[in-house]
């Protein structure tokens, strides 16, 4: 397991992020160039090693928590600057968010993410919203949809 001091090291290596220190010796660290209202990347950093890194955005399968946040305790130096890479490429894109998922019947929805809500659109009707992008795709999977891959 890295160091509290190895972690800082590494994401102090993103000149994008800016650094904010809060209590109890915690950091966190924003994205202040986000399109998104959110701008945490690294949120309560803790000197014990504990962390975690904003992941709701990302393709990659990493176990977030109900805010998006993937725990970085355990990354090694290079999951490390992946996760944060990943986090900050996904709160720059401009394009929106959108995902085809499709059952067996070769029916399709779409997930979109539209002004920090996860819509379910059948064609141009929109058929659910949820508040995160696990609620979106747990509603999706046990309705038989499966995420097409890109």
């Amino acid at each position: 397991m890295l160091t509290f001091e190895e972690k800082l090291a590494i994401i102090e290596s993103f000149p994008e992020l800016k650094r904010h220190d809060v209590s109890l010796g915690r950091v966190n660290f924003h994205y202040e160039e986000s399109v998104m209202d959110k701008k945490i990347v690294v949120y309560r950093l803790h000197p014990n090693g504990n962390g975690f890194v904003y992941a709701e955005l990302i393709d990659d399968d990493y176990d977030v928590d109900s805010k998006g946040m993937v725990n970085i305790r355990d990354f090694s130096e290079e999951e490390l600057r992946k996760v944060i890479k990943q986090s900050i490429d996904s709160l720059s894109e401009q394009e929106p968010f959108e995902e085809t998922w499709i059952n067996k019947e070769n029916q399709t929805l779409k997930l979109v993410h539209d002004f920090d809500l996860w819509n379910v659109y059948a064609g141009d009707m929109l058929d659910a919203t949820h508040t995160t992008y696990e609620a979106a795709a747990d509603y999706l999977q046990q309705e038989g949809f499966r995420r097409l891959e890109k």
